[in-house]
């Protein structure tokens, strides 16, 4: 796993901590990845790697 992404799914976690709403990580590039609240992100733009819920953790969605 490259470096970029556990920085991505480290700051999910504490941002899905700190709203309280999920919060999905995506890649944005080759070695790029985008964190945001899932109600702010379209689906069919990105291609989802993770969600991070507050509740209930994290789960792979590919």
């Amino acid at each position: 796993m490259s470096p970029e992404l556990n920085l991505a799914q480290s700051h999910a976690w504490n941002l899905a901590r700190t709203l309280m709403v999920p919060v999905i990580v995506f890649r944005v590039g080759e070695d790029e990845y985008g964190v945001l609240p899932a109600d702010d992100l379209d689906d069919d733009e990105v291609d989802t790697l993770f969600e991070y819920c507050p509740w209930s953790g994290a789960r792979a969605v590919h």
